[in-house]
């Protein structure tokens, strides 16, 4: 998609304290899949999507969720766009080319503690499941 084409803000959620500037590149293991290095950087327009992506995260932390800028071309994020929400209600898009940290927001919903356990024994059986990744 042209960068001119759907409208922003977008946000990306990690655990990996950044700042402004900095650029966020493909390359890292997979938030449902850790074993899979992915080939994309995935973000969205909605701040509570990029919160759960955050708080998720395979790794130790606390969650942020980075107001972010795509480099260059971007597309619809195919795992959930074509697999669980056809028309992509969920603003959710992927890009192989860098993002650009321009901010922090604070004001994203957390998940409730019993939230992020069924999230976690999602995630536990999809990667039992050896479930598919379009990378």
């Amino acid at each position: 998609m042209n960068l001119t084409d759907i409208p922003g803000p977008f946000f990306h959620g990690t655990k990996a304290s950044l700042r402004v500037g900095d650029l966020l590149t493909p390359g890292f293991p997979s938030n449902y899949r850790p074993e899979i290095t992915m080939n994309h950087v995935y973000f969205t327009a909605v701040k509570d999507g990029a919160g759960l992506a955050a708080e998720i995260a395979p790794v130790p932390g606390e969650p942020h969720v980075y107001v972010v800028e795509p480099t260059g071309e971007f597309e619809d994020d195919p795992n959930v766009t074509d697999k669980k929400f056809p028309g992509n209600p969920t603003r959710s898009y992927r890009s192989a080319v860098p993002l650009r940290v321009v901010g922090e927001v604070t004001d994203w919903t957390r998940l409730s503690a019993e939230a992020l356990q069924t999230w976690r024994e999602r995630i536990d059986r999809m990667a039992a499941e050896r479930a598919e990744i379009i990378n």
